[in-house]
């Protein structure tokens, strides 16, 4: 039984649901339904899912990016293998023998093939590149071209498992968690009166450029903003300044994009309130959404928090409960505090 059931329930809902960039509308579907318990909701043109609670207050958004990355099918070949590409950035070196599912006119499982090692003319060691690799979902190419085509997405299995202590694994924590954590942050706030407008987006495309949160940004004008992603947890072979502890908290982001105000209130309420937080520290872009909501319109002062992650881009994506819950938990204090105060 996990120590973190409502935040653990909302992830493995979020996490069954496929969504590769630019086909999100499970996904999507799953965390409106979600988010219908707390505001109002909409779908924008783009396939954002998007919600405001009216208040007189100024208008902070919270953002988490609900695509996952994933594959597309590019062709089908005299065999009936399915040629793909990425569909944002997926792991080349673990896709070979990968199980996944093609979610042509209807969903087909599949494996990825490649050429084994013997067969490589010697070069044992060399990876293998995404030309190298295919789709065999068991069918000819007559056959496959009735059920899938060019431009269908592909998304990898994997279950949701419980690992040992409140960890889990599963394929789209990235960022199927910083849905969750907003979701959770919003079950934290009910009956909580706080001085702030809030507006929430679960924005589609991140994986693939950004622009979901982009237009959804300038269509809630807000004041400010609070970004929830994923970042890099420890891993073998990792500079110890290149990641955060995995279950040693949110990740609190400074970077030249982020508003060093917000951080810094952040990081005051986390020691206030006793919940674990790391810092995050970049020099350049952060690669988030947050470099697209700070400069919409006339500029929104942004901020960023984040779950440390483990395989990042894979099948296997392992995160801590305990760090989304502590994520949560200082986006609620934040909005019961009134946001931006001085720290």
């Amino acid at each position: 039984m996990s120590n973190y059931p409502e935040i653990d329930a909302l992830l493995q809902a979020l996490c069954a649901a496929p969504g590769v960039s630019g086909c999100e509308g499970s996904a999507a579907a799953v965390a409106a339904s979600l988010l219908a318990k707390d505001m109002p909701v909409q779908i924008d043109a783009l396939g954002s899912v998007t919600g405001v609670a009216e208040a007189e207050g100024e208008t902070l958004l919270l953002d988490a990016h609900i695509d996952q990355i994933g594959l597309v099918v590019t062709a089908v070949d005299a065999q009936g293998f399915l040629k793909f590409s990425r569909c944002g950035g997926a792991d080349a070196r673990v896709l070979a023998a990968a199980q996944v599912t093609v979610h042509g006119r209807e969903a087909l499982p599949g494996v990825i093939i490649s050429t084994p090692p013997h067969l490589r003319g010697g070069d044992e060691k060399k990876r293998a590149e995404i030309d190298d690799l295919a789709i065999d979902i068991g069918l000819s190419q007559a056959a496959a071209q009735q059920l899938v085509s060019p431009g269908d997405r592909v998304t990898f299995n994997g279950d949701y498992v419980h690992l040992c202590g409140s960890r889990v694994c599963a394929p789209a924590i990235d960022d199927r968690a910083g849905v969750a954590v907003i979701l959770r942050c919003l079950q934290l706030l009910r009956g909580v009166a706080h001085p702030l407008r809030l507006a929430v987006q679960f924005s589609v495309q991140e994986e693939t450029g950004g622009g979901g949160a982009q237009t959804a940004t300038f269509t809630l004008r807000p004041a400010q903003a609070i970004a929830c992603d994923v970042s890099f947890a420890s891993a073998p072979g990792i500079d110890k300044e290149k990641y955060a502890a995995l279950g040693g908290g949110t990740m609190i982001g400074y970077a030249p994009s982020l508003d060093y105000e917000m951080s810094r209130r952040l990081s005051a309420l986390a020691e206030e309130k006793e919940i674990a937080a790391q810092p995050e520290v970049m020099g350049g872009r952060t690669g988030t959404n947050c470099d697209h909501i700070q400069v919409s319109r006339g500029g929104v002062r942004t901020a960023l928090l984040s779950v440390p992650l483990r395989n990042m881009h894979t099948a296997c994506e392992i995160a801590d409960l305990a760090d989304l819950e502590a994520s949560a938990r200082l986006m609620a204090a934040y909005i019961a505090e009134g946001g931006g105060a001085d720290a």
